[in-house]
């Protein structure tokens, strides 16, 4: 029998994670494809971007099985401590999106979130706020230090990401002001 390493073990786990998404939970939790066409024009499906999250998993798995490293290490507690943080930082990222905005509305906005979730700055706020804190969280985790560096990074790509996938839509809604 072959001797596992921890890459292997992982890599085959993001692979079984990546198919579950893209063939069980995106298409069962989704009520539209990856492409719409809409009054003659293309409009991005629900299933999208979940999709293309799922397909970067598999690409990650794919590279940690073809990864090879001078020892083979066996999956142990500092790995599940390492892949337990990861999970902790995406987990509060995703709280702090899903409250941050209505937790500010009902501070300063006066009205109900859900009327405002599709207007600027309300719509961006539990956004950025999560996705900063998620990114900065994994930075600083794998770097053992807080870092104005990884601050940086995390507000340059949550930008990257509000222009490249809510900027040029007029029907996408980001995290979490769709489910609101």
């Amino acid at each position: 029998m072959r001797n596992h390493s921890a890459n292997t073990a992982l890599g085959l786990g993001c692979i079984a994670f990546a198919l579950i998404l893209a063939f069980i939970w995106i298409p069962f939790d989704t009520d539209t494809g990856l492409v719409e066409r809409s009054r003659g024009r293309y409009i991005v499906g629900d299933g999208l971007a979940p999709t293309m999250a799922a397909v970067f998993i598999l690409i990650s798995g794919v590279m940690l099985l073809l990864e090879r490293g001078a020892e083979n290490h066996h999956p142990n507690r500092h790995n599940m401590f390492f892949i337990g943080a990861i999970i902790a930082c995406g987990v509060i990222g995703i709280l702090l999106m899903r409250w941050t905005g209505p937790a500010i509305t009902s501070v300063f906005g006066g009205e109900e979130y859900r009327l405002l979730r599709d207007t600027v700055p309300w719509k961006y706020m539990g956004f950025i706020v999560g996705g900063v804190v998620m990114i900065f969280g994994m930075i600083a985790f794998v770097e053992e230090r807080l870092s104005w560096r990884a601050l940086w990074i995390a507000l340059a790509a949550v930008a990257g990401i509000i222009l490249l996938y809510d900027v040029p839509f007029d029907d996408v809604l980001l995290p979490p002001n769709g489910d609101v």
